[in-house]
């Protein structure tokens, strides 16, 4: 009989966060069966000690419990058959863990769906971006049944700071996207603050030196500004990614009939600066909008 530390866990979804996750989990020693729709993304992990799963139906019998790290929620549907008559067989008998960033409505359901079909679920969304999950320093929100928390919690323990239980599904996703508000906010204000200083020609290092020494600074703020100053743009949380999440939270405002005047703004100018073509580039590149806005202005 195999012991805890040696069932294999499923991971599906090595993307810029998945990757890092799944090697966090196996430095930490945890046996991985892994499974990515680009072949090629798989190597790292591979060499890592992970076994490389022909398909995602594979990863599904092998493994007790998979993280599904996705980019939406029809990925996931893609993934687990739902819909079809393989779904039952994909997910009875096993513990699915969302962490991807869907719409709370869509989560809800996808637990129905799994519930009915004799398997369980957690959804399990971080707060974080690339760098963060390299570190393992992720900030996970949990929803689900008590014993299956207790299972991610410490599954989780190589990958975040801290898995905080937010209560039934979909409540942790909700609260994801009331962080990404908040974050998505910070960075748009943070890049018009970057904006004005250079438009008024002062010394940007000592801005970054005032904005470090402030009461609001923070692991993002130092970041994002150190990228806005020297225009690097590297990816960490692409604007394309940040504008889907924005969408997502907009989506439940809408439902929910509540305000959301700063919302609306982000989501503007994170829609303008994707349509820059800089949908690849990270989310800092949003104070290109802003300086377009000011070409625009002046013009």
């Amino acid at each position: 009989m195999m012991s805890d530390r040696e069932i294999p866990v499923g991971f599906i979804g090595l993307g810029a966060m998945g990757e890092p996750m799944a090697l966090n989990l196996i430095r930490a020693g945890t046996p991985l069966v892994v499974w990515n729709r680009s072949r090629e993304k798989c190597e790292k992990v591979a060499r890592a000690g992970a076994k490389v799963a022909q398909g995602p139906e594979e990863v599904l019998a092998l493994c007790a419990t998979t993280i599904m790290m996705l980019v939406d929620g029809p990925a996931i549907d893609a993934i687990l058959r739902r819909g079809e008559e393989g779904f039952a067989r994909s997910v009875r008998g096993r513990l699915i863990v969302n962490m991807a960033t869907t719409e709370p409505v869509y989560s809800k359901g996808l637990q129905r769906d799994i519930l009915a079909a004799g398997g369980r679920y957690v959804e399990a969304p971080v707060s974080g971006s690339r760098k963060p999950a390299e570190s393992g320093q992720l900030v996970a929100m949990l929803a689900g049944s008590p014993h299956d928390l207790e299972i991610v919690r410490q599954l989780l323990v190589p990958l975040c700071r801290s898995a905080i239980v937010c209560g039934a599904v979909p409540s942790a996703l909700q609260m994801k996207l009331a962080v990404n508000l908040f974050l998505t906010a910070v960075v748009a204000g943070l890049a018009e603050s970057v904006h004005f200083a250079s438009s008024h020609k002062l010394d940007l290092s000592i801005l970054v030196e005032v904005l470090d020494a402030s009461p609001l600074a923070s692991d993002v703020s130092r970041v994002k500004v150190e990228k806005m100053v020297s225009r690097d743009f590297s990816v960490q949380a692409s604007i394309a990614n940040v504008l889907s999440n924005v969408g997502l939270i907009v989506e439940a405002a809408r439902k929910r009939g509540i305000a959301s005047p700063i919302l609306d703004t982000c989501h503007g100018l994170f829609r303008e600066t994707n349509e820059l073509g800089l949908g690849h580039d990270d989310m800092a590149a949003v104070i290109r909008a802003i300086e377009r806005r000011t070409t625009t202005l002046q013009q």
